[in-house]
């Protein structure tokens, strides 16, 4: 089975416990919970039995060894993951607002995140993996973004391909250098991720179709947009293909497409036709928001098929 591998922030998470709660004043929170985008995508693809490691930093902390535990305990290679004394591994507080939009404070850059680099480990785990994805928030720095270049360019230069989901939010959109990378990045991917308007970063297109066009037109092989809980919809040069997503009740949303992104990217990487792949994405997402924490709601493969036994009345792939 070909192995994943991906490189950015592992942090910890601490979410207000009301709707429109201010960051800026003392309140209730609730945490830590691990996380980190490419590391809720990794954990999602271990849990699916896809060979998954993570290239990244942590502090030698208690936020640090609940990240590795958790990822080690879930069957994902952490053996490029650092542990740097002396320094913090990073954090995201987040509140959420009663129009459905989340408000972020990070400190990735001037954490142990900040430290990532292509050691022996990293190296190890690259010359053994066959698909490389980006997370466009793990372009924090100039250092961050060289690291992935090279992960990018030793999985591509065995003939591997790369995934690329923007999930860029909007404190990070104008940092110094991050539209740039991401751009970089979107001429070597294979397969892109947008969420929503995540889509039109990239392009002046009036439209989805339109936007996807392009897209298509530069290379990339094949586009999936994601719709949240309206499911997601598939495009390559010569098909489109259109998936609902699944009624649950949302508890927390943060890591839902960093785990939509890992079932497609796994079955995508399995073989799977368009349609077995979306389904097992969208059915991943779900599940994801139904747990309080980004990586709470994560599902095994036989959880996961037993979710899409119940909500379609028979077998999955």
């Amino acid at each position: 089975m070909k192995k994943l591998a991906s490189a950015g922030e592992i942090v910890v998470e601490i979410m207000a416990d009301r709707v429109d709660q201010s960051l800026a004043e003392p309140g209730l929170l609730h945490g830590p919970f691990p996380s980190g985008a490419p590391a809720i995508f990794i954990a999602q693809a271990a849990r699916l039995g896809q060979p998954a490691g993570l290239i990244s930093a942590v502090g030698d902390d208690d936020f640090g060894h609940l990240n590795i535990d958790r990822l080690r305990d879930w069957g994902a290679d952490v053996s490029a993951i650092a542990i740097h004394k002396g320094q913090a591994t990073g954090t995201a507080f987040v509140s959420y607002r009663a129009d459905g939009s989340r408000h972020f404070v990070f400190n990735i850059k001037n954490s142990a995140a900040g430290s990532i680099e292509i050691d022996e480990g990293a190296v190890a785990l690259l010359a053994g993996a066959d698909h490389f994805h980006v997370m466009g928030s793990s372009l924090f720095s100039e250092r961050a973004t060289s690291v992935i270049l090279a992960g990018i360019e030793m999985v591509k230069r065995k003939g591997g391909t790369v995934s690329f989901d923007p999930n860029i939010r909007k404190e990070m959109i104008e940092l110094p250098g991050m539209r740039e990378a991401l751009t970089k990045v979107l001429m070597l991917t294979d397969i892109f991720l947008p969420s929503g308007e995540e889509l039109f970063i990239f392009t002046d297109a009036a439209d989805e179709a339109s936007a996807v066009t392009e897209m298509l037109a530069r290379g990339i092989s094949a586009v999936i947009v994601k719709k949240g809980s309206a499911g997601a919809v598939y495009y390559d040069r010569h098909r489109q293909v259109t998936a609902q997503g699944f009624p649950v009740t949302e508890v927390d949303p943060t890591g839902a497409g960093d785990c939509f992104g890992a079932g497609f990217v796994s079955f995508w990487l399995r073989g799977a036709h368009p349609e077995d792949a979306l389904r097992i994405a969208c059915a991943c997402g779900a599940l994801a928001v139904t747990r309080k924490g980004p990586m709470e709601g994560i599902a095994t493969l036989a959880e996961v098929q037993a979710f899409l036994d119940d909500a379609i009345g028979r077998p999955s792939p």
